[in-house]
């Protein structure tokens, strides 16, 4: 099991369906692929449900692909984690963090934008 250190989580209602570690954005949708987030969701959510969302600090989220240590990081079309190419970084993975493979589960440092 991962740890994490939130600084600051904010209370969100869903405006979808929400998988938990996945990221989200200030309309509280999953993130789309490439877009500034919000944060990282801390559970399940389903439409107008109340939900953590970890805005500052470090969190635990689901990659979309392998990602090497101290990558930068954006977001696939389902709000996982993946290497940052030209879309918003939203993170960066915390030191000794890696990815070998999409479904897999690692720490962050969050980044605002």
């Amino acid at each position: 099991m991962k740890n994490a250190i939130s600084l600051l989580a904010l209370t969100m209602t869903a405006s979808g369906v929400i998988t938990s570690n996945r990221f989200v954005t200030p309309a509280g949708a999953v993130a789309g692929a490439g877009v500034n987030a919000q944060g990282v969701s801390d559970t399940d959510a389903a439409i107008g449900d109340k939900l953590a969302v970890h805005t500052l600090g470090t969190a635990i989220v689901e990659t979309g692909a392998a990602i090497a240590a101290g990558a930068l990081i954006e977001t696939d079309a389902t709000g996982r984690a993946i290497t940052k190419a030209a879309g918003a970084t939203v993170a960066r993975l915390a030191p000794g963090e890696v990815s070998t493979a999409a479904g897999q589960f690692v720490e962050v440092v969050l980044i605002p934008n």
